[in-house]
C-alpha cells in the first residue's frame, strides 16, 4: 500500500469514532441495552430458587404451594426469552442501521477521493472497504457488545448475589483478579499486531484477485496462468499462517483465563464446604453459593473470547476509516459557470508532477474559438492527455492559466467546470443497466431525446433489433455490446449531455473502419456547433480540423491547418509520412498534397 494512506489510529480512536456513529441511534441502543440487562438480572433468580427450593420446599410442615413452582420457572424463563429476543432484535437493527452510515459516508467519500489516492485503492479493494469491512466488522462489534453486556452484567449480578450469600468467601475470589489482568493484557498485544498483518494479508490478496478478473484478457493472452496462480497461492499462503498464529494466540487466552479462574473456584469451594460442614451454613446456602459460582465462570469465559473478535473486527473497521479519511480532490474553484461558449484560452501554461525530472506542460499558449475543431497530435508523453487533464480540472497548474469564456479555471468550481465537457475516450466504460440508463446517466430521463441522440450515434437500429428496446440490458461495462457499439452508446451518452465542450480521446483507435465512420460522421455533424477537441495518433481523423497542436516535450511545437502543416514538411510532416509508410510498407510515402 502507497504512503499516501493515512496513519493508522490506536484501537481506541477507532471505536471513539465508531460511537460518533452508534450516538445517532442511541434510543436504539439504550433500549436493546435495557432488554439486556433485564434478562442478566433473572439469571441471580435461578440459583435463588433452588435456594428456596431446598430450604423450605422439602419440608412436610411448610405450606409451600407445590403448583407455585412450575408456573414460576416456567413464567421466568419466558421473560427470559422474550427480554433477550427483544434485546437481540434491537441490537441487530441499531447496528444495521450503522452500517448503513458508514456505508453511505464511504461511497461519499470514494465519489470525491483526490485521484492520487486510486494509487493504490484498486476497484477489489475499494469494494472489499465499502462493502465488506463495514457489515462484517460492525456486526462483529455489534454481536460481541451483546455478548459483553450480557457476560459482564451477568457476572455483575452473580457476584452481587454471591457477596449477598458469603462476603468473605466473595472477596477472597478477588485476589486472582490482578494475575487474570495481566495474562488478558499480554495476549491482547499479541493478537493485534498479529491481526493487523492479517488484514493488510487480505487486502493484497484482494488485489491479487482483483487482478486477475480484471484483466484476464491479458492473462490469457501472456498465458501467465502459472504466474497468477503462484501470485495468489504465496499470499494466501502468507494470510493462512497469520490466521493460524491470530488463532493460536487467541485460543491461548481461554485456557490460561480458565486456570486462573479454576485457581479461585477452587479455593474459595474448599473453604464453602469447610463453612458447611461447621455448621455455618445451610444446605440451600451451600448449593445457591455453588450454583452462583460455577455459573459466573461462563460469562468470564464468553468475555475472552469476545475480546480476540472485538479486537479484529476494529482492524477492519479502521480500514473503512482509512477511506472515509482519504484527502479530497482539491478544488479552489468559488464561482459556477451557469452557462459555456465553449471559449478555450490557454496562457503560458505550465503543470509539473511530483519527482518528474521535467514539466509534463511546459509554457504551453493556445487560443481555441466556439464552435471551431482543433487537434492535440504527438507522440506518447508529449503532453496531449495532461492538457486535457487540465482542462477538465484533474491537474493543478503550476504556472499560467486557462481561461473557460473569459474565467479562470481556478476559479470554477470543479462540478460546474465539468458540466460544460462531454469526454468520449478508447477506454469505454458503461454501467450495468438498461441501454436507457446509460445514455441518461445521472440525467432527467426524456425518451425522446434519447432516440434522437441513439439514431445521431447510430445505434437505434441496433436498439430497435433487440427484445426490450430501450430497456434491453447492456452487462457488466457493455459486455452484451461489441467494441463499436459500445463506443457508439458512449457517443449517445455525450450527446445527451450537451456540452459546450467535446473531447474525442483516442475515440477511434481501438475501433474496425465501420465504427471509426460512425465516429468521424458524429464529429462532423458537431462541427461548427460545439467546440471539440481531438486527442489522436491515427492522424486520418484530424485532416479536417480547423486547427492541429503538435505537441513535443511538453511544448506545441506546431500548429496549423493539415495543408499547412504538411507544406512545412516538419514534425507533423514525418507523422504523416510514417504513417503511410506503416498503411503501405515497402512502398516509398511522398507528402501528401
Amino acid at each position: 500500500m502507497s504512503t499516501e494512506t493515512p496513519a493508522q489510529p490506536s484501537h481506541r480512536d477507532t471505536l471513539r469514532r465508531l460511537l460518533t456513529y452508534v450516538a445517532q441511534h442511541k434510543a436504539r441502543y439504550i433500549a436493546a441495552i435495557v432488554a439486556l440487562l433485564m434478562t442478566s438480572a433473572i439469571e441471580p433468580l435461578i440459583p435463588a430458587l433452588f435456594k428456596k427450593l431446598l430450604d423450605s420446599g422439602f419440608q412436610a410442615a411448610d405450606s409451600f404451594p407445590i403448583w407455585i413452582v412450575p408456573v414460576v420457572v416456567i413464567l421466568l424463563f419466558a421473560v427470559r426469552g422474550l427480554t433477550t429476543f427483544a434485546g437481540t432484535y434491537l441490537m441487530a437493527d441499531a447496528s444495521s442501521r450503522v452500517v448503513y452510515d458508514v456505508r453511505r459516508d464511504l461511497m461519499g467519500s470514494l465519489l470525491k477521493v483526490d485521484a492520487k489516492v486510486f494509487g493504490w485503492l484498486t476497484p477489489g479493494l475499494a469494494v472489499s472497504k465499502t462493502i465488506n469491512d463495514p457489515q462484517g466488522s460492525i456486526t462483529t462489534l455489534s454481536n460481541n457488545f451483546n455478548t459483553l453486556l450480557r457476560a459482564s452484567s451477568t457476572f455483575l449480578f452473580l457476584f452481587g448475589y454471591l457477596l449477598y450469600l458469603n462476603f468473605q468467601l466473595t472477596i477472597l475470589a478477588m485476589v486472582t483478579v490482578p494475575l487474570m489482568i495481566f495474562v488478558v493484557r499480554r495476549l491482547h498485544k499479541r493478537v493485534s499486531a498479529v491481526g493487523s498483518l492479517e488484514y493488510e494479508s487480505q487486502q493484497r490478496l484482494v488485489n491479487i484477485v482483483d487482478d486477475a478478473a480484471r484483466a484476464w484478457r491479458i492473462v490469457r493472452t501472456f498465458d501467465a496462468h502459472a504466474f497468477e496462480r503462484g501470485r495468489f497461492e504465496s499470499e494466501a499462503w502468507t494470510l493462512r499462517r497469520l490466521m493460524v498464529k491470530r488463532i493460536a494466540s487467541s485460543a491461548l487466552l481461554t485456557p490460561a483465563t480458565q486456570i486462573v479462574s479454576a485457581l479461585a473456584v477452587s479455593i474459595i469451594l474448599s473453604l464453602a464446604l469447610w463453612q458447611a460442614r461447621n455448621g455455618e451454613a445451610s444446605v440451600g446456602d451451600f448449593v445457591a453459593f455453588l450454583t452462583a459460582l460455577l455459573m459466573t465462570i461462563s460469562p468470564l469465559k464468553q468475555l475472552t473470547d469476545v475480546s480476540q473478535s472485538f479486537i479484529h473486527s476494529l482492524i477492519g473497521l479502521r480500514g473503512a476509516f482509512d477511506l472515509i479519511d482519504a484527502p479530497e480532490e482539491p478544488d479552489p474553484g468559488s464561482r459556477d459557470l451557469p452557462a459555456c461558449r465553449g471559449d478555450i484560452d490557454v496562457r503560458a501554461l505550465e503543470v509539473c508532477y511530483p519527482d518528474s525530472p521535467r514539466p509534463a506542460i511546459d509554457g504551453v499558449s493556445m487560443a481555441i474559438r466556439p464552435g471551431q475543431t482543433v487537434a492535440f497530435v504527438g507522440a506518447s508523453g508529449a503532453g496531449k492527455t495532461t492538457m486535457v487533464s487540465t482542462l477538465l480540472g484533474f491537474v493543478q497548474p503550476t504556472g499560467g492559466d486557462v481561461l473557460i469564456d473569459g474565467v479562470s479555471i481556478q476559479d470554477i468550481r470543479r462540478p460546474s467546470l465539468r458540466r460544460h465537457f462531454a469526454v468520449v475516450s478508447q477506454d469505454i466504460v458503461l454501467f450495468d443497466g438498461s441501454i436507457a440508463a446509460n445514455v441518461t446517466y445521472a440525467q432527467p430521463r426524456d425518451d425522446a431525446r434519447v432516440v434522437a441522440c441513439l439514431k445521431a450515434a447510430n445505434l437505434w437500429s441496433f436498439v430497435e433489433q433487440q427484445p426490450d428496446g430501450l430497456e434491453s440490458v447492456i452487462g457488466v461495462n457493455g459486455s452484451r455490446l461489441s467494441g463499436g457499439q459500445r463506443q457508439r452508446l458512449a457517443i449517445a451518452r455525450a450527446l445527451y449531455k450537451d456540452s459546450a465542450v467535446w473531447i474525442f480521446d483516442e475515440a477511434t483507435s481501438a475501433l474496425d473502419a465501420e465504427s471509426e465512420r460512425v465516429v468521424q460522421q458524429s464529429i462532423e455533424q458537431l462541427s461548427g456547433q460545439k467546440t471539440i477537441i481531438l486527442i489522436a495518433h491515427r492522424l486520418s481523423t484530424v485532416r479536417r480540423a480547423d486547427r492541429i497542436f503538435v505537441f513535443g516535450d511538453g511544448r506545441v511545437v506546431e500548429s496549423g491547418t493539415h495543408e499547412g502543416l504538411i507544406a512545412q514538411r516538419g514534425v507533423y510532416a514525418d507523422m504523416v509520412r510514417a504513417q503511410s509508410l506503416e498503411t503501405n510498407p515497402g512502398q516509398t510515402a511522398p507528402l501528401p498534397d
